[in-house]
C-alpha cells in the first residue's frame, strides 16, 4: 500500500508539473513566474499574476503544496501535540482549534503521547515534518525541548500551559485569577474550613489556580489550608482525594479541584463514602466548566475558561508569526468567570 501511495503521489506531482510547463508556454512566462504567481508575498507584476491566475483557473490548474513550501520556505503545516486527551476539555478545545488553524491557511497534523511517553519524546516527531508552528495543548514540554524546538525554526505556542523564561509563546486562561475569584467565592458563603485538591505538579494550570486561591485565602485571613494531591487530573484521582481529606480530623466545609473532573470525582467521593450533602454539608467547586458540568444531576459550580477567546488569541499569534516568526513572545492571559450552580451554598450563621 505505501510503494502504490508512494507511486500515485508521484504520478501527481509530474502531472501538475507537466500542466505548469504548458501553463507557462500558453503565456510566454517561465515557470518560477507561475509559482511565484501563487504566492501573495512574491514580487511579481499585478498584471502577470492576473494572467497568470486567470488562464490557471481556465485549465484547471493548482500549485503543489510541497514545491511552494520550497519556494515561500514556509511548509503551512501547524503541529498540535496534546497529551491530556481524556479530560473533555480538550477534545471541545481541540474541535475549535483545528478549524481555527485550517481556516488561516493551514494543514494540522496531530500527534498525542502515548501511555507512558512524554512530550519530549513526541516533539521530534512533529518537528520532523518541518512545521511553521507547533502548537502545544494540554501538555508539558521541559526546557530543554522547547529551546531545541525554537534553534530548530518552529515557534512554539503553548496552549493554556506556559514555560518560563524560554522563548516560546503561551495562551492562557488566567488561572491566578479564577483562584483568587474561587477563594472569594468560598469565604464570602462563610466558609472557613477550605481545601485544595492538585493535579499534576509540573502543569502550570495547577499551581497557579493554588497560588493564586492560597494567597487570597491568607489575605482575608484563613490560617490554615488544606492541600491533598490527586497527582493527575481525572475522576477517580479526585475521588481518592476527597476520601483522604474527609477521613480525617477536622474535615474541611469547602473543597476547591484543580479542574472538574477532580470535582466531579470529589463530588462522587463525598456522596458515595460519606453520604454528605453537597453543598449543605460541603461545597465543592471545580475549574474549566466541561459540558457535563451542566448537567443536573452533577450541577457543579465551577469557573469557565474563555475558550473560544483563547482560541482566537492563539489564532492571532499565529498571524503574527506568519508575518515575522523571530518576533518576541507573547504571553496572553485571558480572564474567564465563575459559574455558580448547586455544589455550593451560604453556610448558617
Amino acid at each position: 500500500m505505501g510503494a502504490w501511495m508512494e507511486k500515485k503521489g508521484s504520478e501527481k506531482l509530474l502531472r501538475q508539473r507537466v500542466v505548469a510547463k504548458r501553463l507557462a508556454s500558453d503565456l510566454g512566462v517561465s515557470t518560477s513566474t507561475i509559482s511565484r504567481a501563487f504566492s501573495p508575498k512574491a514580487v511579481i507584476a499585478p498584471e502577470t499574476r492576473e494572467r497568470v491566475l486567470k488562464r490557471a483557473e481556465e485549465i484547471g490548474y493548482k500549485p503543489n503544496p510541497y514545491a511552494q513550501s520550497l519556494i515561500t520556505k514556509r511548509s503551512k503545516i501547524a503541529g498540535v501535540i496534546v497529551s491530556d486527551i481524556t479530560n473533555p476539555f480538550y477534545p471541545e478545545v481541540l474541535t475549535g482549534l483545528t478549524g481555527a488553524l485550517q481556516g488561516a491557511g493551514l494543514n494540522v497534523m496531530l500527534f498525542t503521547s502515548a501511555v507512558g511517553q512524554t512530550s519530549d519524546e513526541v516533539l521530534p516527531l512533529a518537528l520532523h515534518y518541518q512545521p511553521d508552528i507547533v502548537v502545544v495543548l494540554a501538555a508539558t514540554l521541559s526546557f530543554r525541548a522547547a529551546l531545541e524546538s525554537v534553534e530548530a525554526g518552529t515557534s512554539l505556542i503553548f496552549f493554556n500551559r506556559y514555560i518560563p523564561n524560554t522563548p516560546t509563546h503561551s495562551v492562557t486562561c488566567d488561572n491566578v485569577r479564577g483562584g483568587r475569584e474561587v477563594a472569594d467565592h468560598l469565604l464570602d458563603l462563610g466558609h472557613g474550613r477550605l481545601a485544595y485538591i492538585a493535579g499534576p505538579q509540573d502543569a502550570t494550570t495547577n499551581t497557579d489556580r493554588w497560588a493564586g486561591f492560597s494567597k487570597r485565602c491568607r489575605e482575608r485571613g484563613v490560617e490554615h489550608l488544606d492541600y491533598e494531591e490527586a497527582g493527575v487530573f481525572s475522576h477517580d484521582a479526585g475521588y481518592a482525594a476527597a476520601v483522604r481529606l474527609l477521613s480525617g480530623d477536622g474535615r474541611p466545609d469547602a473543597i476547591f479541584c484543580a479542574n472538574d473532573l477532580l470535582a466531579l470525582g470529589a463530588l462522587d467521593a463525598a456522596r458515595r463514602e460519606f453520604r454528605l450533602d453537597v453543598p449543605k454539608d460541603l461545597s465543592i467547586v471545580g475549574f474549566d466548566d466541561i459540558s457535563m458540568a451542566a448537567w443536573p444531576s452533577l450541577a457543579l459550580t465551577t469557573y469557565r475558561q474563555p475558550a473560544r477567546r483563547m482560541i482566537a488569541a492563539t489564532i492571532d499569534l499565529v498571524k503574527q508569526i506568519t508575518i515575522d516568526p523571530n518576533s518576541e513572545p507573547v504571553s496572553t492571559r485571558i480572564a474567564g468567570h465563575l459559574v455558580i450552580r448547586e455544589t455550593t451554598e451560604k453556610r448558617d450563621v
